[in-house]
């Protein structure tokens, strides 16, 4: 099954730019690139006002011309890609969450049409963050450009989501030529004295956090022998402002949806959740792709 790169699209100058990626990223994987357009309001608006008309309505005329112009230029500009559109009678979170169940990767911009410039948590980006069936690219908007030959980093932390974000992560910098920086974040150091048995418990932490990433580190070289990583310990009390600091040069941030000490049932992690609402650059969730016999 050829799993498709899948991205949002609305017209949005959001969710154009997250079409660029997106086509990067199939020419990369060599996979198809779909365009969907969910064109009902996340709210139900555009679904009929009469209760006996049980019709769904159809996709304007403008959004199909707004998809196929689209289209046409990622074909121009990435001529060996597939690239196909899609238009669904939904909201578009949840037109891209089930798409998901089907792709390779999905990629969103971090707010799209009728987005409110102070509205983070539950915005689309989010929500299909959150429940995508798949990894998850949401395209943080830039005041400064996004260096191009910035590193990847991917948050380490010893759960399994996290040892899938530097597998992605591994890719990722594979592909665009980059230095992969393995981090992980730790307690901040603190000045005052302390217990003995504390300080004895705080270096013990700082050397598993070492084995911890030696290891990664290990097993990334042993799959990309030609990849440089490096490995950092971040000192912060919490690792969501840390990676975001860090995420200012560079190129992608790779996390898992969810992290050591995440509950049971949380969506999306209080890391993964802070940098695509706060990162400086692009940041990829990884979320284990579903498993489907289903064509694409």
């Amino acid at each position: 099954m050829n799993r498709p790169v899948v991205v949002g699209v609305d017209g949005s100058p959001s969710s154009l730019v997250a079409a660029e990626h997106a086509a990067q990223e199939a020419a990369w994987r060599s996979r198809p690139l779909l365009l969907v357009h969910g064109y009902l309001h996340p709210l139900g608006y555009g679904v009929p006002i009469n209760p006996y008309d049980l019709g769904v309505p159809a996709p304007t005329d403008e959004s199909r011309r707004m998809l196929d112009r689209v289209a046409a230029e990622l074909r121009q500009r990435w001529p060996g890609v597939d690239v196909e559109t899609r238009q669904v009678a939904g909201g578009p979170a949840a037109s891209l969450v089930e798409e998901s169940r089907r792709a390779e990767l999905v990629v969103v911009g971090s707010r799209g049409l009728g987005g409110f410039a102070g509205l983070l948590l539950g915005s689309v980006s989010a929500q299909v963050a959150g429940h995508g069936r798949c990894p998850v690219l949401v395209v943080r908007p830039e005041e400064q450009p996004i260096p191009v030959d910035g590193p990847v980093i991917a948050g380490v932390d010893g759960s399994p989501p996290a040892r899938l974000a530097v597998a992605l992560a591994a890719d990722a910098a594979a592909h665009r030529g980059v230095d992969l920086v393995l981090a992980h974040v730790a307690a901040a150091d603190d000045a005052r004295p302390v217990p003995d048995e504390v300080q004895e418990s705080a270096t013990a932490a700082r050397a598993a956090a070492t084995d911890l990433l030696a290891v990664s580190a290990a097993e990334v070289e042993a799959a990309h022998p030609g990849l440089t990583v490096r490995c950092r310990t971040l000192r912060a009390g919490a690792g969501g402002p840390a990676l975001i600091e860090a995420s200012g040069d560079a190129a992608l941030v790779v996390v898992g949806s969810r992290g050591r000490g995440g509950f049971t049932g949380l969506l999306l992690g209080s890391v993964s959740q802070a940098l695509v609402q706060h990162a400086h650059c692009p940041v990829l969730v990884a979320h284990p792709a579903e498993a489907t016999t289903e064509a694409g």
